[in-house]
């Protein structure tokens, strides 16, 4: 090996590490208008199956189909907007004149009526945390400050929304009446005698992706009606704001029903503050959750293995670890794109891949 050659080997190495940083920080700058493509990707799977609804079966014209389209999941959007505006305009009011001590005394009534309850006192409960110092920090020295603050930064970030919601849009549209435009603008870096392939991979993952969606959109749903009955039934105002909000937690995979049931039963609490903790404020607590835990077991029994096994063709437990694996990669952001990634990837493996062994595993069911 000549020094020539080891020389060409290492520009040729800077060349491609070079090549790959500026890639990488093109893509960070951009990074907004990698997430318009990715939402308007969805809403254009989502959104295709009504198209061909109103083409094959209604005989309306490709624009027109397009149009209806978009014109309903437009109006289904508005409509969910609906429910929280005036919930968050009035909470938004109240945070603006929000009594800081007020709510702390809030916080603290219903901390001393939980430890009533359970026969205990104050100083037992110091005594066993009074290392990590939490009663003092979370009960007197509390500082809640930040709650308008915090609402005034949210104004601001709202502020965006309009033109992202353009964008989003705007893309959707194209997507969905031409809906060979993704699918040539990833031909453009294939080479000619694998385009073949790509076509019939994109293909299967629209298909693949457009039924799991789908199936995403029938879980939230059912969560949401098993919720608002849980609520209504318990007497909790704003019902369907809140069932809709701890619905959508779900998305995020076992994190998020977490997160959700904690806000609801939290939510349920708050709002019967000043009525007796154990003949009130308890047994509505005990009622949600039991509304909760019906929830679960309906989505863990009926509508996971549904959406898993006839949507993305993935065995439970075969997702369960991917969800993990990319939860601890990528955070929240990798758990709630790992399926929909994670059933690309397998695609494309079998489409270029076929003969390999562990691929002809791994795909068997697609």
């Amino acid at each position: 090996m000549t020094s020539k050659t080891i020389a060409n080997g290492i520009l040729r190495a800077v060349f491609i590490l070079t090549a790959i940083v500026l890639v990488g920080y093109f893509l960070f700058k951009i990074q907004s208008v990698l997430a318009y493509l990715a939402i308007a990707a969805v809403i254009a799977l989502l959104g295709r199956p009504i198209v061909l609804f109103l083409r094959r079966k209604l005989k309306f014209p490709n624009l027109l189909a397009v149009i209806l389209t978009m014109l309903l999941m437009l109006g289904v959007f508005i409509g969910i907007l609906a429910l929280f505006v005036p919930l968050i305009t009035e909470q938004s009011k109240n945070l603006s004149l929000l009594d800081i001590d007020d709510l702390k005394a809030n916080i603290n009534t219903l901390y001393l009526q939980i430890v009533d309850y359970f026969g205990i006192t104050t100083t037992n409960v110091s005594e066993i945390i009074e290392d990590s110092e939490i009663e003092k920090n979370v009960l007197e020295g509390m500082d809640l400050n930040f709650i308008p603050d915090f609402i005034n930064s949210l104004v601001g970030v709202l502020s965006n929304f309009s033109v992202g919601l353009f964008s989003v849009l705007f893309i959707s549209f194209f997507f969905l009446k031409d809906s060979k435009l993704f699918q040539n603008g990833i031909l453009t870096f294939v080479p000619d005698n694998k385009e073949g392939n790509m076509v019939k991979s994109i293909d299967k993952i629209n298909n693949l992706l457009s039924r799991y969606f789908g199936g995403i959109l029938l879980q939230l749903f059912i969560l949401f009606v098993i919720y608002t009955i849980t609520l209504l039934i318990v007497g909790v105002e704003n019902a369907i704001v809140i069932a809709f909000l701890c619905a959508l937690f779900n998305i995020i995979p076992y994190v998020g029903p977490i997160i959700g049931g904690v806000l609801m039963i939290t939510l349920t609490m708050t709002s019967n503050l000043g009525m007796d903790f154990s003949s009130v404020i308890l047994p509505k607590a005990l009622y949600v959750f039991i509304g909760l835990t019906v929830g679960q077991l309906v989505d863990n029994f009926f509508s996971q293995p549904f959406i898993f096994s006839n949507s993305v063709k993935s065995h439970p437990l075969e997702i369960f670890l991917i969800i993990i694996i990319a939860g601890l990669l990528f955070g929240v952001v990798g758990m709630v794109i790992a399926v929909p990634g994670y059933t690309a990837i397998k695609v494309v493996l079998k489409e270029f891949l076929s003969e390999n062994s562990f691929v002809k595993k791994l795909t068997k069911n697609l």
